[in-house]
């Protein structure tokens, strides 16, 4: 190790990689990736099963397949710049119980944390976690914000006989989970929710909506205790529920917000058509301002973060009188 070796904590000395071809020593206890490095080769740290540490630097962008399992003494890693974590990359590192992950990430490949000890798992941000990513990962007891929007897929047996999984969160998203994508996660209870789905219901017009539709999204809490059987098929059937219900009520949200406008416009006709003799009705009908009015007015309960599917604000800003 002395061509690349430097000074690690407790002065020991810390293996530095350089990537490429290098090779690793089976006995390396510390690691330093260089600055040069933004990907983990293949197996580069494969079985090395005294590693302790590796001090991962913000520029590393891959980390590629089976690259550190079987690392059975590295306890915890940082991976804030990482993009791609691929298959079995730390699979089987036994001892490792935290890692800390960007907000780059992209993909979690198949095994990439199979048969680790993470207890807690949080991840900002993430499009797909693929199949059996984090099975057999019996210490882990909550996977908190599985990302907000970005997430489109939980894979095949994701959290597969994850026993002490007691709590997720993740996006409202049709088809988002797989089959089996919970499956043996018996201690599951609470299910939480993440993204704009709260934001949406609580500029709901009524409070009688925003009552049912809580009422609607607390129910899988409810249920999960009492569920004996694969509780994905359960979150998957309540989610689109979930999505439908919203859905009609972001409808009824504006075709009632449309009915106020027009009542809103009727009353400035009138306002604005009183003592005006016929020949300047015609104009005044025209040049009353309801449509410059109206957006400023109503802007509070057309909000296209709200409700960017129905762009009702894009498609009425040329009404007139």
């Amino acid at each position: 190790m002395a061509d690349h070796a430097a000074e690690g904590d407790n002065n020991d000395v810390a293996f530095v990689y350089m990537g490429g071809d290098q090779e690793v020593p089976f006995d390396v206890t510390h690691a330093i990736v260089d600055r040069s490095v933004d990907t983990i080769r293949r197996r580069a740290f494969y079985n090395c099963r005294h590693l302790v540490s590796t001090e991962m630097h913000d520029g590393v962008k891959i980390i590629e397949e089976e690259a550190f399992q079987h690392c059975e003494s590295l306890k915890r890693i940082h991976l804030l710049g990482v993009k791609v974590i691929e298959e079995g990359a730390f699979a089987d590192c036994t001892a490792l119980e935290d890692v800390e992950f960007g907000n780059e990430l992209d993909k979690i490949g198949w095994e990439a944390f199979a048969r680790t000890s993470l207890r807690k798992i949080k991840i900002p941000k993430v499009r797909a976690i693929e199949a059996n990513a984090f099975v057999n990962c019996e210490q882990l007891t909550e996977a908190a914000h599985l990302s907000s929007e970005d997430l489109e897929s939980v894979e095949y047996g994701a959290f597969m006989y994850c026993l002490r999984l007691r709590r997720i969160a993740i996006p409202l998203k049709n088809d988002i989970l797989d089959d089996c994508a919970f499956s043996d996660c018996d201690n599951l209870t609470q299910v939480d929710l993440v993204g704009g789905i709260h934001k949406t219901i609580s500029s709901l017009l009524l409070d009688s909506w925003k009552n049912e539709m809580n009422d609607e999204i607390d129910s899988i809490n409810r249920d999960l205790p009492n569920i004996h059987y694969d509780k994905t098929f359960v979150i998957r059937r309540w989610m689109i529920r979930v999505i439908r219900r919203i859905e009609h009520y972001k409808s009824e949200h504006y075709a009632l917000l449309k009915n106020n406008m027009t009542q809103l416009e009727l009353a400035l006709w009138d306002a604005n058509l009183l003592n005006v003799d016929s020949a300047s009705r015609h104009e005044a009908r025209v040049t009353c301002g309801a449509n410059i009015i109206i957006p400023h007015v109503l802007s509070f309960l057309n909000d296209a973060d709200v409700f960017p599917l129905l762009d009702y604000d894009q498609q009425h800003k040329g009404s007139r009188c």
